[in-house]
């Protein structure tokens, strides 16, 4: 019996899955059942590796929680076979990705690292094989004959992080993610650094429970000065709508108008979920720090401290998933599940 870890590598699309047709320039998807044959290197790794691909491979723009609840299910049905999951992706909505499988994947025990790149794999500056045997090596990595790393992660030039404290910062740089709020779990360099007092803790021995009803009758908000009282209200009222992240300025902060206020009182009245995240790049609401997050506060505003725009609204849609009752809400999206939050 091999002593290896096994790998299932799953393509759902994106550019690091693509390469170059030379006659052309077009860019086209390549049978990833030949991975071998395009990265060489990928045989030095000590590991076993099969891949599982989409049937129809999407721009991760076109990523939605069906999509989701399909990497979770191919996750699920391999889980016992495999000692770790490399999820490849386009980078424009992967850090939304890594976040909802965070929450969908309760008690896992296994890596399942997101990764992706900016140029093509066949391309001849690509950052695609660093990125994709790094990931590969990192979900191998075992201790004991078990896993070393049990998250949702995103890997990406040199570093890996907890997959639901990521954002995409940038669109041209190999540097595209970053998470704002939490240090990276591993560097590559020379050798792997591995910073394991920031692993996430598991519960030991307990089942993998895939969570696949996520609710997305929610909407992001950005303040700005100038918002009016139109078109905030029209918001508030959509038919159907269960869940808000509110982006606000600085540590939470928002306007003290009247009419603002009254409009998020009203929201809140009649039912609606509302999360303040900061549009900061980092940093942390910390509402009633200054008088003009006070109200908010009083009204029942939810706090999503440190959490990402990304993670806040994944969160709000597996949470609203779970027809929690209203008064036991608020408490559990301030709670940190799946250490997306600082406590």
């Amino acid at each position: 019996m091999s002593s290896k870890a096994k790998i299932l590598l799953v393509y759902t699309g994106g550019t690091i899955g693509m390469s170059k047709d030379f006659a052309t320039g077009a860019l086209k998807a390549f049978n990833f059942g030949k991975l071998l044959q395009n990265i060489p290197e990928i045989k030095q790794l000590d590991c076993e590796i099969e891949t599982v691909s989409f049937e129809n491979p999407i721009d991760s723009s076109n990523m939605n929680p069906e999509m989701w609840t399909k990497i979770a299910e191919i996750i699920e049905k391999n889980y016992l076979a495999y000692d770790g999951f490399v999820v490849l992706h386009g980078s424009d909505t992967m850090s939304y990705s890594a976040s909802a499988l965070s929450f969908m994947l309760e008690n896992l025990a296994k890596p399942v690292i997101f990764t992706g790149s900016q140029l093509p794999i066949g391309d001849l500056r690509t950052d695609a094989k660093e990125n994709l045997i790094t990931a590969i090596q990192i979900a191998s990595l075992q201790e004991n004959g078990a896993p070393v790393i049990k998250e949702v992660c995103l890997y990406f030039e040199y570093k890996l992080y907890r997959g639901n404290r990521t954002s995409k910062v940038n669109a041209e740089h190999f540097k595209a993610f970053t998470a704002p709020n939490y240090p990276e779990l591993v560097e590559s360099g020379v050798h792997l650094k591995l910073n394991s007092h920031l692993f996430l803790p598991v519960k030991k021995n307990a089942k993998l429970i895939v969570h696949k009803k996520l609710d997305n009758h929610v909407a992001i908000i950005k303040m700005f000065p100038g918002m009016s009282e139109i078109v905030l209200s029209s918001i508030l009222e959509i038919k159907d709508l269960k869940g808000i992240v509110l982006e606000t300025y600085g540590s939470g902060n928002a306007p003290t108008e009247d009419w603002f206020l009254n409009l998020i009182q009203k929201a809140i009245q009649s039912g609606l979920h509302i999360v303040n995240v900061t549009q900061c790049s980092g940093g942390s609401v910390n509402m009633g720090q200054y008088e003009t997050s006070t109200k908010l506060k009083s009204l029942g505003v939810i706090s999503g401290k440190d959490i990402t725009t990304e993670a806040a609204i994944t969160k709000l849609m597996y949470l609203l998933g779970h027809n929690i009752a209203k008064e036991d809400f608020k408490d559990i999206f301030e709670t940190a599940l799946r250490g997306e939050i600082s406590l």
